[in-house]
């Protein structure tokens, strides 16, 4: 983070100084954690309220603080009183941010988009210093949290932006300001915040909004808002990828996958043909690859260094994490969130393997009164595989496993012990064992598990 005064905040949030002025040099939230001449800001939850830690925030070194005026502050810690924290903690991070003049990419998308931050990242790294958004920071208090980040020697920032309601990437998308923004795809996923796929549609289209007339907004032909977007779309320089139609601007040829089901293709940008290869599993990371390649090019990215990024992509904690756990046991976690299109590719990828085959299935998330019927696609788009294992928790998932003619169960941990019981009895055949659900069903703790038993 650039260095600043306190009496500089104060400006920047439309807040009052209260104690003499100090220098800053970094933010938090978490009063337990803090860096060199650290402000607290002191945010306020429906569970929570970081005022109640103002003392413990100054025992860990904090330097000043921002507090808003229902405070009773009788700390000599000096802070800076505005009407709202978050408000006030979005307006100086997006500040700060934009001191350090980073060309900026936004990215949001129903699923993939931490996969495809990764792999701009990844790509642009040969190029020079990276700012990405860490694990999933991409909600209105993650973003500010990575725009404190910046620093004026950041040559590339990639902003990842998650919502669950109408308006919140609109206002996260304001914060960052982008040169480029991208949706990787619309799906059906958080429909309880958004009402249907056209709210859907119209929340990651927000993200365009944020665009000055003639940047660049990159749409997936696949996958995308349709006639939603136009209006905001008509006076953006709008680049296309695709995975099916050779109309995008970028598209993929010669798909094919490997025995590990990791894909090999040829990217295909007007006259250019480049021959990839991803080290990452799965058919569907072709698509996600294509608008990785699409950003990077636009920031100036080399055929080698598309193909270099691609080829050395760090596998993803949770997200189709492939780990050979024993000498006949294939793990491969994709536990930390889910919605219909990853689950059916999910499925698909299982399905290219040989071995006996386990589909271990957790509910997904804020589905609201179609989550069922979701499911139930879920469960239609997996029996014709007749994999060997259907396991389901969560109450919604149920129908997956009675599609399948799997079993269900009201515990991860009877899950664990089926699974143990049931590798033991085939010891000498080989299993790849596939585990996904929405990070709030906890499908971690089976992976956890296995890897603890077997590893």
């Amino acid at each position: 983070m650039i260095e600043l005064p306190l009496s500089r905040v104060a400006l920047v949030t439309n807040g009052q100084l209260i104690g003499e002025d100090r220098m800053i040099s970094s933010v938090s939230t978490d009063s337990r954690h803090f860096e060199k001449n650290g402000l607290f800001i002191a945010l306020r939850g429906e569970r929570f309220d970081g005022h109640n830690f103002l003392a413990g925030a100054i025992e860990n070194g904090a330097v000043a603080a921002i507090v808003d005026g229902k405070a009773n502050i009788s700390s000599v810690l000096p802070h800076v009183v505005v009407n709202d924290t978050k408000k006030a903690m979005g307006l100086l991070s997006s500040w700060v941010h934009e001191q350090c003049q980073t060309p900026t990419v936004a990215i949001t998308g129903s699923c993939g988009k931490t996969t495809v931050k990764e792999m701009i990242a990844s790509i642009l790294s040969r190029k020079g210093n990276v700012l990405f958004t860490s694990g999933n920071f991409n909600n209105d208090i993650g973003v500010p949290l990575t725009l404190f980040r910046s620093k004026p020697s950041d040559d590339y920032a990639i902003i990842e932006l998650g919502a669950n309601h109408i308006g919140e990437i609109q206002y996260t998308t304001a914060l960052v300001k982008p040169d480029i923004a991208l949706v990787n795809n619309v799906a059906a996923a958080h429909l309880e915040g958004f009402g249907s796929i056209d709210g859907v549609k119209k929340a990651k289209g927000e993200i365009y909004l944020g665009l000055k007339p003639g940047s660049t907004a990159i749409v997936n032909l696949d996958s995308q808002g349709e006639a939603l977007w136009n209006p905001v779309l008509s006076d953006k320089t709008v680049k296309t990828f695709s995975a099916t139609s050779d109309g995008a601007t970028v598209y993929a040829d010669n798909i094919a996958l490997d025995e590990q089901a990791r894909a090999r293709f040829d990217l295909v940008f007007q006259d250019e043909r480049l021959p990839v290869k991803l080290n990452i599993v799965g058919e569907h990371n072709v698509s996600n690859a294509l608008a990785a390649a699409l950003v990077a090019k636009e920031l100036g990215a080399s055929q080698k260094d598309i193909q270099w990024g691609l080829a050395h992509l760090p596998n993803v904690k949770g997200r189709v994490d492939v780990e050979q756990i024993s000498g006949n046991i294939k793990l491969i976690d994709d536990s930390y969130n889910a919605s219909v299109p990853a689950m059916k590719a999910a499925v698909d990828l299982l399905g290219r393997f040989s071995a006996k085959r386990w589909l271990v299935l957790g509910n997904m998330a804020e589905l609201g009164k179609e989550s069922l019927e979701l499911h139930r696609q879920v469960g239609e788009h997996a029996s014709p595989f007749n994999f060997e294992h259907v396991l389901t928790y969560g109450a919604d998932a149920k129908v997956i496993s009675d599609e399948c003619h799997g079993i269900h169960f009201s515990s991860h941990q009877d899950i664990i012990e089926y699974i143990e019981q049931q590798l033991q009895k085939e010891k000498d055949q080989q299993h790849t064992l596939l585990i996904k659900g929405a990070n709030s069903t906890g499908m971690s703790k089976i992976v956890a598990a296995l890897r603890e038993k077997y590893l």
